[in-house]
This record gives structure tokens, sequence and C-alpha cells, in this order.
């Protein structure tokens, strides 16, 4: 029985006895307990009794009222303190002349005298007292037996009186906190060590008043004395009132800080902290007032929120690649449900003036932004970069955190958003922008390298699509270009803006890279098909890139306009490389026209067409933009070329060769003419020339002059030198008659036709005839000039 007694006082282990207790109550203890034998049921019953007188005793309605009963009786006062053993002398304060800073021999001397008459009786009050205020609070105290396990499906049949514990709970609060009022201040105050115990045990309201009365007590005293009379022990007062002081406020804003994470615990503490508070401030004019008590308030309840974001699980980028947006889920959920706690279980604690729910969520706003700006030291990727800023901009200000049902109608509209400076915001989008150059820089050479390990190395022919060659790196980067713009989109618009301006100034470099790296591989293949198919290819997929980044134009217009210039230029060069290399390989066969050989020749002709329509077989595979110039180009190539061999002066019909001459170059213009047709040029003005060239070599030399007006109203570029050089062809020599006739009536023609003539139809400006002054004397020659200038 000993034994179980022991165990009882045990259970009140919470409240800290003075160490000199110790050893002496222990004895006295077990000397007691021998004699305390008796039945189990019995002790029980009055244990079950005495816990019962305790509630009643420590609850601070009865606190209060039995203050009220015993105002007259100091030695009443002391058996109602939740600390005072009753019967205690030396716990109780006999008179103001009494100090409360006593010796701890001397309190030690007290103790034991009174201990050796009823120790056993002193201590189990003691205990059984700091139980009851242990129950009162709603703290636990030691259990020495288990209880049974209940059924689950018991467990759930009992949510609806859980409910309803909670539905009272909260009424309880609300009915304390509507009918409160401060307890009368103690005359005489407990001394330091026992308010010092009350606070610890957050028995706050029999603290407060203690302090007060304290405070009373110290403004007497200071009052007894001269002003220039301040002995040690109010010196020592005073300080010991700020220290107590700086302790209740400290046990305050740790109940604050815990509120929201226990706030079944703290409903009541609650109450009485709201009201010291106020209380407070009511008495901030006095003498030894403590300053900043709502300050301090908000800071605790910002504190918690802190703390409740720094619980939140956060793994490494090397555990989990989608860290941070787990992380921030994880955090608007545990936001949601600390605000929720705070609606529906501490609102009712408070006073309205205190506007709670308000400061709840401008503190959690405030402890929120402070773990984004840490979040962000550890962010290096686009995706983390986004994911914050979506985070702020959109999710935590959504339904599904600050918008959720939950906290409606108490949060309105305009307190959903993180109050962030607009710098840190900034430095989010620009270290996001400064991530995407980076990533797309990482991107386009990562298309090269592919490019060049999938089909260079390999000597793979480009994919025809929709029956054009084509790469694919016009979509590879516009997919990947329109992917960021739209995600940036989708969190605002200026962060767009920037995304695009972004993604263009990266690109703009691009082509001289991809060139450069072409050019390279390209160059030992410049006699193979392969060649040209892979300039064709990246003709159309280029230009089918400048016209994707035309979406953005009216975004960013010079951006686009700069991009697109160097993508022209690219082209342009791939373009001009193939059409080098068919002019190269074809002007050999042209320069052996209209020569001796020539007339019984017809291979270089035949090279000639057989080479013109294998670029007409790869000109298929070209955009149809591009093909149209690149056609073009190539005819008015052939047809100069070869108008330009008559020009010569390489060789002289005699013998009515002229005719044989002027059949072949019909013969041989019908198949210039057929090649180009069927790869659609559309410079149809070069067509005639041919024709009417060879009807001026293939007629008689007095109906030459007749033949001209079709020649000049076609080509009105052409000069006395071409058709002189055209004459020597026919075997008209320079000095008859016959070609001073034909030369004069082209002068009439040119001048009727007007000398600019059609600029887009110049021809014959771009061919040089030869110099023909070789046939006559010098002096002959400048009077012929002098009377016939060439025009």
């Amino acid at each position: 029985m000993a034994e179980t007694g022991k165990e009882e006082v045990g259970g009140g282990n919470e409240v800290n006895d003075p160490p000199e207790w110790g050893e002496d109550a222990t004895k006295d203890l077990k000397n007691g307990g021998k004699q305390m034998e008796s039945p189990v049921k019995e002790k029980n019953l009055g244990l079950m009794k005495t816990f019962r007188a305790s509630l009643k005793a420590v609850s601070p309605m009865t606190l209060k009222n039995k203050r009220s009963e015993n105002t007259d009786s100091d030695q009443s006062q002391a058996s109602n303190s939740p600390l005072r053993p009753q019967s205690s002398p030396s716990l109780s304060r006999g008179s103001p002349s009494q100090s409360s800073f006593r010796s701890p021999k001397a309190e030690k001397a007290s103790v034991t005298r009174t201990m050796s008459d009823s120790a056993v009786g002193i201590t189990g009050a003691l205990a059984k007292r700091g139980t009851s205020i242990r129950q009162s609070l709603g703290l636990s105290t030691k259990k020495h037996k288990q209880e049974p396990l209940q059924p689950v499906t018991e467990a759930m049949s009992s949510s609806k009186e859980l409910i309803s514990d909670s539905v009272a709970s909260i009424d309880r609060v609300l009915e304390l906190r509507d009918t409160y009022t401060l307890p009368e201040i103690p005359p005489l105050p407990l001394s330091v060590m026992e308010i010092n115990k009350l606070i610890d045990m957050e028995v706050l309201e029999e603290a407060y008043v203690n302090l007060l009365s304290l405070r009373l007590e110290l403004q007497r005293d200071r009052q007894a004395l001269d002003q220039e009379d301040c002995p040690i022990e109010l010196v020592h007062k005073e300080k010991d009132l700020s220290l107590l002081y700086g302790t209740l406020r400290n046990k305050m804003s740790a109940i604050i800080r815990n509120s929201s994470a226990q706030p079944s615990h703290n409903q009541e503490l609650l109450v009485y902290v709201a009201q010291i508070i106020l209380e407070e401030e009511k008495r901030q004019g006095d003498p030894g007032a403590m300053p900043g008590w709502r300050e301090a308030w908000r800071d605790a309840v910002r504190d918690g929120a802190r703390d409740t974001l720094k619980k939140v699980h956060l793994d490494s980028r090397e555990q989990k690649a989608s860290w941070l947006a787990v992380h921030l889920g994880l955090l608007g959920k545990a936001v949601v449900e600390d605000l929720e706690r705070v609606k529906t279980e501490l609102l009712s604690s408070y006073p309205a003036d205190f506007k709670v729910f308000e400061t709840y969520v401008s503190c959690h706003h405030e402890a929120v932004g402070e773990h984004l700006k840490r979040l962000l030291e550890k962010v290096t990727e686009l995706k983390d970069y986004y994911a914050l800023l979506d985070f702020i901009i959109h999710r935590y200000p959504s339904e599904k955190i600050m918008g959720s049902s939950s906290l409606q109608p108490e949060l309105k509209e305009d307190q959903r958003g993180l109050s962030l400076d607009k710098d840190f915001l900034n430095q989010i989008k620009v270290k996001y922008c400064n991530r995407l150059q980076a990533d797309m820089r990482t991107s386009l050479d990562r298309i090269i390298e592919l490019e060049n390990e999938e089909m260079w190395k390999e000597r793979t022919k480009p994919n025809i699509d929709e029956g054009i060659y084509s790469s694919h790196i016009d979509m590879d980067i516009w997919t990947n270009i329109k992917g960021h713009v739209q995600g940036s989109g989708r969190i605002d618009v200026t962060l767009e803006q920037k995304v695009i301006r972004t993604c263009l100034e990266e690109l703009k470099t691009f082509p001289k890279r991809f060139e450069s790296a072409f050019v390279e591989w390209s160059s030992p293949l410049s006699n193979s098909s392969l060649w040209t198919e892979y300039h064709i290819c990246y003709i159309n997929s280029f230009s089918a890139l400048k016209e994707h980044m035309e979406s953005f134009k009216n975004s960013c217009p010079i951006p686009v306009e700069l991009v697109q210039k160097e993508i022209d230029g690219f082209t342009t060069k791939l373009s001009q490389s193939v059409m080098e290399h068919y002019k190269t390989d074809v002007k050999p066969f042209l320069r052996r026209q209209m020569t001796g050989k020539w007339f019984s020749f017809d291979e270089d002709f035949s090279q000639l067409i057989s080479r013109t329509k294998t670029l007409s077989e790869q000109t298929i595979y070209m955009s149809p933009k591009n093909k149209q110039a690149f056609v073009n180009e190539a005819h008015f190539f052939v047809v100069k070329e070869y108008v330009s061999q008559l020009m010569k002066n390489n060789y002289s019909c005699k013998n009515r060769k002229n005719e044989t001459a002027a059949t072949k170059i019909t013969n041989q213009w019908e198949e210039v003419k057929e090649i180009f047709q069927e790869m659609n040029s559309t410079s149809e003005w070069l067509h005639p020339v041919g024709d009417q060239l060879s009807t001026i070599i293939g007629c008689g030399k007095r109906d030459i002059k007749e033949k001209l007006k079709p020649l000049v109203e076609n080509y009105p570029d052409i000069r006395k030198s071409h058709l002189s050089a055209v004459l020597f062809f026919r075997g008209i020599k320079r000095g008859s008659r016959e070609r001073h006739i034909i030369l004069q009536k082209l002068a009439e023609l040119k001048a009727k036709t007007g000398k600019a003539g059609n600029k887009e139809h110049a021809l014959f400006n771009e061919i040089q005839a030869a110099d023909n002054t070789g046939c006559l004397p010098a002096t002959t020659v400048s009077c012929l000039s002098f009377i016939m200038p060439d025009r």
C-alpha cells in the first residue's frame, strides 16, 4: 500500500517542488505510508473524492469565488493557492513587512519543522493539488495501467460524441471569454519562486494577479521611501518583477506559438492570454508596465506559422527530381490545415478586436514569403523556377490553398495573395530567363549534335515530309520555344514577353553556329547528290522556322526581324551554294556552244540538259517559296550563258552554215524552254530570245532588219555591240553595207522604244559582247564609231 501511495504522488511530478523538500518528505512519506494501510477499495474511493474536490478547487471560477469569500483571512488565501500546501505557514505571507525574498535556509527550516508534524498529509495534498491543476488545464497525468484499446468500430461509432464534445468545448470557451472578469488582486503576492512556478505550470490567471499584487507592493514600497533612498532589496524586487514579467510574456508567447498545433489544449489558456494582454494595455501608463504586448502576440503568431512551415517535408534534388513541386504542394496543404484549426478552434478564445484570423493569415503570408526566399537559394533548374512562380502567382491565392472553401467567408478576396516585394518576384523572373537562355543554348547545340550523329555521319538521306525534304529542325526548335512561351504566358504577360525575347536572343546566333558545323561536314561531299539534298533540306527547314517566328512579330517586332535576318542570310547562302554548284557544273558545257565543233558534236549540250534535269529532280523537294526564286535564277543563268556564246566571236558561219546553225539553235532552245517549263519557271520573258536570234541568224541579209523589231521590243537593253556580234556569227563582217543598214535600223528602233526599257527584263545588260575592231583599220573604226555609237 505504501508503494501505491508513492505512485499516486508521482503522478503529480510536473509540479517542481523545492529541492529542500526531497529527502525529509520522502522519509516521512514512507513512515506515514505504513500507517495508512487500508483496503484498496477504500483508498481508491478516497482518491476519487479528493480529485473531484481538487478540480473544483482549481477551477478559475471557484478560485475567484473563494477569494471573494476569504478576503479577510490571509491564511484562507494561502490555503486556496494551487501551489501552497494546506496549513503551511511557511508558504503564506503574514504581513506586507514580510519580504518575499526569504533565504533558502530559512525556508528549509520552516518547512522541516512543519513537515515533522504531518509530512504525509502535506505531501499528499500537494501531489493531489498538482494533479488537479494538470487536469483542469487539460494536461495528462501518468497512467500506471494501460487502458484497453477500443475496437475500431467502437471508435467510429463515437465520432458523433467527439464532435459533440468539441462543440461543447467551444461553447465553454466562448462562455468563459464573454463572462470573464479579472479576479481580485490579492493584497499579499506569492513569493517570486511560487509565481514563477505558476507561470511554468501555465496557471496564468493566478500568476498574473499575483504579479499585479507584487507590482502594487513595489509601488507602495517605493512611495514609502525617500526619492534618494533606494535600498538593495527594492532594486532586487524591481529586477525580479521585470524578470517575472519577461517569463510570463515568454510563456504566453510559447502558448500562442504552439496554439494552432495544439488547439484543444490551448483554447482556455488563450482566453487568459488575451485577457492579460488587454489588461496590460489598459495599464500601460502605470509604473513598471512592460510595453509591446500586442506586438509580442503577433510575433508569436508569426513564429508559430514559421514552425509549421519548418515541419513540412523537403526532399533534396538528388532524392527526387520534383522535390520543389512536391514541397510546395505540402506547404500549401500545411497552411490551409493550420488556418482551418485557427478558424474552427482558436477564434473563440479571443475578443473580436484582436482580428485573429486576419492576423494569422497575414503572419502565414509573411512566413511563406520568408520560406520561399530560402527556397530560391536552392533552386537551379528551370522547372523549379517555374514551379516557384506558379505557386506564388496562381496556386497560393487559388481555391487549392488560400481560396479554399474551408477558409471562407473569413478570408476575403484581397487577402489571398502573398505580399512579396516586387523586387523578389522580378528576381525570380530574371533567374528564370537566365536559366532559360542557358537551356536554350544547350538545346540548340544538342540539335546540331543530333543532326551530326543521326544524319551526317550515317549519310542518311533527308526525310520527305509533305513532298519536300525536311529535317524537322524547325519543328524541334519551334515546339521548344512555343512550350516555354505558353508556359510563361500562364504565369503572366510580363514573363511571357521576357521569355520571347530571351528565346529570340539565343536563336539569333543559332544559324551561324549551324552553318559552321554543316559546312565543315559537307565540304568533302560537294560532288555528291547528297550534298545538294542536304542543302535543300536545310533551306526548307530554316525557311519554315522563319515563318514560325512570324507569330511573335506583334509582341517583339525588332527581335523577330533580327532573327529572320539571320535566317535569311543562312538560307541565301545555302541557296547560293547549290546554285554555284550547278553553275560550276554546267559552265564547261555552255562554253563549248557556238563553235566549229558545236555543229557536229551534241555531247556538251546533252550534258547541259542532263545536269539541269538532275537539278530539276532535286528542286522538286524544295519548298515552293524557295524553289520559285531558285528555278528562275537557274533559267536566267542558262539563257544568259547560252546567248553569251554568240557574243564571243568564236565562230563565223560561211557557205550557208548560218541556216544549219539557226536550225540547231532553234532545236536546242526548245529543249531549254521545255525543261524550265517543267521546273515551273515563271521567267517566260526569256523564252523568245532564242527563237528571235535564230531567226536573225537563219534569214537572208536583206531580211534581217525586218526581224529586229520583236527582238528590240522584248529586250530593249540590246546594244549595237550585241547585234554586231550576232551579225559576225551570221557571217556579215564589219564594213559591209548590209551591216551598216542593220545597225542603223537598230538605232531607230531603240529610239522609238526608249533608252530605259524594261528593267525587270534586262538580259543583254548582263552579257558582254566581244570587240570586233580587228577587222578594219583604226581610222575606219574610229569614223564608224563616231557615226554610230554603241547603244
